[in-house]
């Protein structure tokens, strides 16, 4: 993956969890795939007679297969190297302290700069010689201030002024910058659904059973086999891969590697299981 440009689609899941909470999901596409990437999704979402927004809160066991056949064509372009896909989350119990109430306040937006400063590896990435423009564009912040949302571009627009990340031969302009409907975007559509599937499996939705009932339902059955299925996917070039732990590598594989998981810890935090503060 060598481009002029790089766009990177990003997405958010459960902020609270039973077991792990504040999910972060991204995809970084070069421009030149972009469109290919895009009409092969799209075709392959034609042929399956799936007109609509696909995410993973419609997972059913009627368009399983039709899921799990468009996962694996979105995971063709993450093996081939034209998709890197990285996934974001902490674990709930570790909870930060020692922060100001403005923080507390603007966690949602801080987690989301920590995740695009280093989730995607920018600094790691070895300078062409020419510049390169970084888009990013992010699935609609959920009730979010407008200027939290301002303050927040502005944290983002400053990376282009980080010395490794400038280094990388990285820019970035504040129009480039900005919030997309998921609708038009089936690459975010895909991005939901695994992201979707992570917190599903770590937060144990999959042994849920409805009030009631001695069963688990049937989409929760559907949903497990399609995480399964993305599992699958993953582990064709990580066989052992563990999704509850940070994906392991050198500083290089930060950039390169098609697939990765990053387990936040704060630098500072209080387990609520042992209650006592780990520095």
């Amino acid at each position: 993956m060598n481009n002029r440009e790089y766009i990177i689609f990003c997405d958010e899941s459960d902020v609270s969890g039973k077991h792990y909470s504040n999910f972060y999901g991204g995809l970084m596409v070069g421009s030149s795939q972009y469109n290919r990437i895009t009409d092969m999704l799209n075709a392959e979402k034609k042929r399956l007679n799936l007109f609509g927004e696909v995410k993973w809160s419609k997972v059913s066991a009627q368009y399983l297969d039709k899921y799990e056949a468009l996962i694996r064509t979105f995971f063709k372009a993450v093996h081939d190297g034209h998709v890197r896909v990285r996934i974001m989350f902490r674990k709930s119990d570790h909870q930060a302290v020692g922060l100001t109430q403005e923080q507390i306040q603007d966690t949602y937006f801080r987690l989301y700069y920590q995740f695009i400063k280093h989730a995607f590896g920018l600094q790691y990435r070895l300078h062409p010689g020419q510049p390169t423009a970084l888009k990013l564009y992010f699935d609609e912040f959920p009730q979010q201030s407008k200027e939290a949302i301002t303050r927040f571009k502005g944290y983002i627009l400053a990376l282009k002024d980080n010395s490794k990340i400038r280094q990388a031969g990285f820019t970035i302009a504040l129009e480039n910058i900005a919030e997309i409907h998921s609708h038009d975007h089936v690459l975010v559509q895909c991005l939901d659904i695994v992201l979707g599937a992570m917190s599903f499996r770590l937060n144990h939705k999959h042994r849920e059973i409805p009030p009631g009932k001695k069963r688990r339902g049937k989409k929760t059955l559907a949903k497990e086999k399609l995480y399964k299925t993305i599992l699958a996917e993953i582990r064709r070039k990580k066989k052992h891969f563990n999704i509850g732990i940070s994906t392991s590598g050198d500083k290089a594989s930060h950039w390169s590697a098609p697939y990765q998981h990053w387990n936040f810890i704060p630098t500072s935090y209080r387990n609520q299981n042992q209650g006592g503060p780990n520095e």
